[in-house]
Parts: structure tokens; sequence; C-alpha cells
């Protein structure tokens, strides 16, 4: 089963998100919270696989709450609800390390296989929706030469030149969208070669999770 956390402070969202996932044999609400406040001692209490949290919320939001889980051990992946409106919000949860994003609106069935694909570590938006994700994220061009596309940033490079060329290759592949048996079938490798060359990558960038793999690819240019 996998185990979920549902943090929203609208009651209805969340009544509609419980029963939209109970319809799933191998998906199971352990609890709610309607604060970001709330979530750490949740975790602790019911150990989810796979946080859904709201961006906007009273007290302390999903952004911070999302910060303070993921820079714990052993933290459970977190999917941001959004109405995908700012931008600014957008990036500042990838870099909190926020696996996705889905949408308040989004089709029951969609939710159900993003929360299938994030608490398997994949990532939940096609690979169409995390690049217009990245490319409108990063359009403000932080520290590009005027003659470079926007969103290239030179530190990314550095991070890049850190992993080996199978690495890299991985890395490149994350950043397509690409989900790990493909990437094992086109890179001609196992599945868990792929699981583990994904966990060299995160710890030598000291990085979170695969959106934010695709993220540094991208403001380094290579896609």
């Amino acid at each position: 089963m996998i185990g979920v956390l549902l943090v929203d402070d609208d009651a209805l969202v969340r009544a509609g998100l419980r029963l939209m996932l109970a319809s799933a044999p191998d998906i199971d609400v352990v609890a709610e919270a309607a604060d970001g406040t709330e979530v750490e001692a949740l975790v602790d209490k019911h150990r989810p696989d796979l946080v859904l949290m709201d961006i906007r919320m009273p007290g302390l939001d999903g952004l911070e709450a999302t910060r303070l889980l993921r820079a714990r051990p052993d933290a459970p992946e977190v999917v941001m609800l959004t109405t995908f409106t700012t931008d600014d919000y957008v990036l500042r949860a990838l870099q909190a390390g926020a696996a996705g994003f889905l949408l308040k609106h989004t089709r029951p069935e969609r939710i159900i296989e993003a929360v299938r694909a994030a608490a398997a570590g994949e990532p939940v938006m096609s690979p169409e929706a995390l690049s217009l994700l990245i490319s409108t994220v990063t359009t403000t061009g932080e520290g590009a030469p005027p003659e470079t596309p926007a969103r290239w940033t030179p530190e990314a490079h550095e991070p890049l030149s850190l992993l080996g060329d199978r690495e890299l290759e991985v890395a490149l592949a994350v950043s397509r969208g690409r989900t790990n048996a493909e990437i094992a079938r086109d890179l001609y490798m196992s599945v868990p070669t792929v699981k583990s060359h994904i966990s060299h990558i995160l710890a030598k960038l000291d990085l979170n999770n695969r959106v934010q793999i695709a993220l540094l690819v991208y403001r380094a240019g290579r896609v």
C-alpha cells in the first residue's frame, strides 16, 4: 500500500482527494492536515510514502513545510497541489524539494497515476509539461551573459562536471521526463542500475529528487 498524507487548509479539497484516492486499491490516505505546522508530527506518526501538499496555507505554508520535511533523513516524497498560476511558487517549490505538481482540478485517474509514480520515485508530469514548467521558471536567466539563452546559468555547469559519463547520460534522460524503465531500455542497462545511477547523482549534486536534476540540466542548457 502507498500511504498518503493530505495537507490542505480546505476541508472540501481534502474530502474530494480522499474520496478520489479511496477508489485505488493500492493507496491509503493515512492522515490529513489543515496546516503545514502539522506535517512533521503526522509524518513521524504515520510514516506516509507521499505527501500531497497545498502551496498556500495559513500558518506554515506548503513551501516551508516541504523544505523542512525534505531536509529530514528518509523523508517522503512531496507533490505540490497548486493552481499553477504563480511561477515564483513553482520555482521555490522545486528548490524546496517537491517531486512534482498536480493541478487541483486534475482528472481523478491522473492523480492516482501521479501518486503511484511519485511514490516510486518517478516524475509526475509528462515530458511536455515538465519542459514547459522548467522553461517557464528559468526564464529569468540569473547570471547569464546577454548573448546566451535566458535559462543558462554558469553555476549549473560545474555540478554536472562531477558526474561520470553514464551518470550524465542518465541525468539527461531524467531531464527529458524518461521513466526508469525507459532509461534502462534506451541506455542498455538494468532498472536497478538506473536507480543506482540516480541515487549517485542525487548524492553527488546534493539534490532531493529527479525534478531538481532536470532543473539543473535545463539551467546548464543541456536540453
